[in-house]
C-alpha cells in the first residue's frame, strides 16, 4: 500500500513541477511596470528593508534561485535576473524575503540552515549504503549488519523529513514578505499582485509535496524494519 502511495507522490509530483514551470512561462510574457527587471526588484526590497550587505548574482540553469545565507547572496537565474515580469519579480523578491528573514533572524530559517550539513551527511552516507545494496547483498554485511542498515538509513530519512517540514514555513514566510513588499511598494499590485501570488503558490506547492513524499519514504522504512524484526 505505501508503494502505491510512494508512486503516486512521484506522479504528483511531476504534475506540480510541470504545473509550476507552465505558470512561471505564462506570467514570464507579462510585463512589469516601470520597465524593472528582477535584479532591479530584489536592489529595492533590500533597500526598502534596510539590508545592505548582500550581494545579488546570476547564476546559470532555470528555476535554480536561491538565497544562500552562508555567503549573503540572492541567486537568480538569468531568466529572473534580467527578466522584466511578474514571474521575475515575484521571484526575486521572494528569494529577497529569505534574505529578510536572515536579516531578523527568523528562527525556522536558522534551524533549517542548521541542518544543512547534517543533511549533506546524511545523503552520503545513504549513497554509500545503496551502493552497497546495489552490488549484492552479500556486500552490505561486510559494513554493517542489515538491521544496523536499516537503522541507519531511517535515521537520514528522518533528517530529511524534518528538513523538509522545517522547510515549509521558510517558503511560505518568505512569500508572504514578497507579497506584501510587491504590493505596498507599488511594483505588483491589483492584477498583477494575483498573477504573482499564483505563480509562487505552485512554488509552494512543490515544497509540500516533497515534505509528504519524505514523510512517506520515511514511514516505508520504519515498516519494512518493523516486518523484518517480526
Amino acid at each position: 500500500m505505501l508503494m502505491i502511495i510512494f508512486i503516486g507522490f512521484l506522479i504528483l509530483s511531476w504534475s506540480v513541477s510541470s504545473k509550476l514551470k507552465s505558470k512561471f512561462k505564462k506570467y514570464s510574457k507579462v510585463r512589469l511596470n516601470y520597465g524593472l527587471t528582477g535584479r532591479d526588484v530584489a536592489e529595492k526590497m533590500l533597500r526598502d528593508n534596510g539590508i545592505h550587505d548582500v550581494k545579488i548574482v546570476s547564476v546559470g540553469g532555470q528555476l535554480t534561485d536561491h538565497y544562500n545565507p552562508a555567503n549573503k547572496t540572492v541567486n537568480l537565474s538569468p531568466d529572473v535576473y534580467n527578466g522584466n515580469s511578474v514571474s521575475a519579480a515575484a521571484v526575486a523578491a521572494h528569494e529577497c524575503g529569505h534574505a529578510v528573514q536572515h536579516a531578523v533572524g527568523y528562527r525556522p530559517l536558522e534551524m533549517r540552515s542548521t541542518l544543512v550539513p547534517l543533511q549533506n551527511i546524511s545523503s552520503k552516507v545513504l549513497n554509500f549504503i545503496f551502493i552497497a545494496m546495489l552490488f549484492g547483498g552479500f556486500l552490505l554485511p561486510q559494513f554493517i549488519s542489515f538491521d544496523l542498515a536499516m537503522k541507519v538509513i531511517i535515521a537520514c530519512y528522518t533528517v530529511f523529513t524534518a528538513f523538509a517540514f522545517i522547510t515549509l514555513p521558510v517558503e511560505i514566510n518568505a512569500t508572504q514578505r514578497a507579497l506584501s513588499w510587491l504590493n505596498t511598494s507599488g511594483i505588483a499590485t491589483g492584477q498583477l499582485q494575483e498573477q504573482a501570488k499564483d505563480a509562487l503558490k505552485w512554488a509552494a506547492y512543490t515544497y509540500v509535496v516533497a515534505a509528504l513524499s519524505a514523510l512517506v519514504t520515511l514511514m516505508y522504512y520504519v515498516m519494512m524494519y518493523l516486518g523484518n524484526r517480526d
